[in-house]
């Protein structure tokens, strides 16, 4: 089973070690498009501070965000799984598996990024700002320029098994799961369903939508299932307790598409 993250946008501060070593990232298809995106972030923010707030989409008050992607070639690596923070990240809380659960996330996890493409919770990385929408001067929109390298290594990454695609839309650009390999691919929405006059309404609440897929992410990986497909995830995660409606492709060539519907909010 492949898993695929969205990232963070905050991000933990940079390690104190050694700094980064790009040739020992998963998905080693990717070194030559992952230091040509680092190039030109870098140059762009030792050339001129206010044009790369510009183009990164930062606020003054995060204007600190330019000054650390100038060091990204110096700055302390550490793994991927500790610079990414916020709900999902929380909600999923990688540091504290046990170490059967920890080796599963190391083989099954993928953090889809707009400076490395996808990089595996293990890999060393240093803390960085730079989204998969940002149009970068000479590369233009990030989510475009990845689509190439990532049609030629993310099949082989995705092996024969099951892909768990959990990355919101401005990540998908990049990649989208075609032929076979979106045949064993399922996405996965989740819906807030409350009772308003007496109706049923459903709606995406933003915070819990991504502390509902760390949950997921955290109990397949504590118990070990290995669904081979998406009808057995759907059995699965029904027998971990969710609530999933699925909804099986057309035709195909194309994904699952799986609802996970809560009715409380925590």
């Amino acid at each position: 089973m492949l898993v695929l993250l969205p990232p963070s946008e905050g991000k933990a501060p940079s390690g104190r070690g050694a700094p980064l070593k790009p040739e020992s990232l998963s998905l080693p298809a990717l070194a030559d498009a992952r230091q040509t995106v680092l190039d030109e972030l870098v140059d762009l923010c030792v050339a001129d501070e206010e044009k790369a707030r510009d183009v990164l989409g930062l606020s003054e008050g995060l204007r600190g965000e330019v000054a650390k992607n100038t060091e990204l070639r110096t700055a302390g690596a550490r793994p991927a799984g500790e610079i990414y923070t916020g709900v999902l990240y929380d909600a999923l809380d990688l540091a504290s598996l046990d170490a059967a659960a920890k080796r599963r996330a190391a083989r099954s996890l993928l953090v889809f990024s707009g400076l490395w493409g996808a990089v595996g919770v293990t890999d060393r990385i240093p803390s960085y700002r730079c989204s998969m929408g940002v149009k970068l001067p000479g590369l233009g929109a990030l989510g475009a320029y990845w689509r190439t390298p990532m049609a030629s290594a993310m099949p082989e990454a995705a092996g024969d098994g099951l892909v768990l695609d959990l990355r919101s839309s401005a990540y998908t650009a990049a990649w989208k799961p075609k032929g076979e390999v979106a045949d064993r691919t399922a996405t996965v929405r989740v819906l807030h369903a409350q009772m308003v006059d007496g109706v049923e309404k459903r709606s995406v609440v933003s915070h819990f939508n991504k502390a509902t897929k760390g949950r997921i992410v955290r109990s397949l990986l504590e118990t070990g299932a290995q669904p081979k497909g998406p009808a057995e995830l759907v059995e699965v995660l029904r027998d971990l307790g969710h609530v999933v409606e699925a909804q099986a492709p057309a035709k195909a060539g194309k994904a699952w598409a799986l609802d996970v519907v809560v009715r409380e909010i925590h």
